[in-house]
């Protein structure tokens, strides 16, 4: 199967899987789920091709121990990323930006964490960048570690063996392998749609917040050019 790279040829998921296999693909879901330098790996992607693949029988795996696997990897990266985070504490709000850092990242996953409470271990799986600093989030917020397991294990099921299946059962349809670059590439575009949802609303509410501000400059408000109520009753006595 050839598939489109999605940028480098090293972040290609058939690339990724051809040459390190299983084992490559659960280190890539246990970096992405919860470490600091795993932001940037293309999960939602590998883990369609990787459903594609082993209803081909191109990964000779059965498909049950594929998903158990790739949960227990999600799981444990949020784990991971969960006790950093308790260690590290607002220290992570501090570290300046470096190559694989950047600190608007940590601000977007704490807005999300902060925006949908403990659900956002879930919702956060389904969206590249934030999936990977949310459980860090978490660690630093102190949530209760019972809620966290709790929510850690839906999302790990929901995200990494669904998209997984979702692959399996469409990589038995002619018309996915026939147009593999084309649902990769719509893949990724549908992964990235929160972000720009986010990042146009956080706009929106900046601009409204920027014309309430200016429009309560005067300190009157919008259009309170005229006499206010107290003079207007003395005039009116007079």
């Amino acid at each position: 199967m050839n598939t489109l790279a999605l940028g480098p040829s090293w972040l290609d998921p058939d690339y990724l899987l051809n040459t390190f296999g299983l084992p490559g693909l659960l280190l890539i879901v246990f970096a992405e789920s919860g470490l600091l330098i795993g932001f940037f790996l293309p999960g939602d992607s590998l883990l369609f091709t990787t459903g594609l693949l082993v209803t081909t029988g191109q990964l000779k795996y059965p498909l049950w121990l594929v998903c158990t696997l790739i949960a227990a990897a999600a799981i444990v990266g949020d784990q991971v990323g969960y006790l950093f985070g308790r260690k590290v504490g607002p220290a992570l709000f501090k570290r300046p930006d470096s190559r694989l850092f950047k600190q608007e990242n940590v601000e977007k996953a704490h807005e999300f964490f902060e925006k949908h409470g403990p659900k956002s271990l879930v919702l956060a799986r389904f969206v590249p960048i934030v999936r990977t600093f949310t459980p860090i989030i978490a660690g630093v917020s102190r949530m209760n570690y019972r809620s966290f397991i709790t929510y850690n294990v839906v999302g790990a099921i929901l995200w990494g063996v669904g998209v997984t299946v979702l692959g399996a059962l469409l990589g038995k349809i002619d018309f996915v392998h026939e147009h593999i670059e084309m649902i990769l590439i719509l893949i990724v575009l549908i992964s990235v749609v929160p972000i720009v949802i986010e990042v146009l609303r956080a706009r929106s509410q900046g601009k409204k917040a920027a014309a309430a501000e200016a429009g309560d400059g005067s300190g009157r408000p919008p259009g309170g050019n005229g006499p206010s109520s107290g003079q207007r009753g003395r005039h009116a006595k007079r």
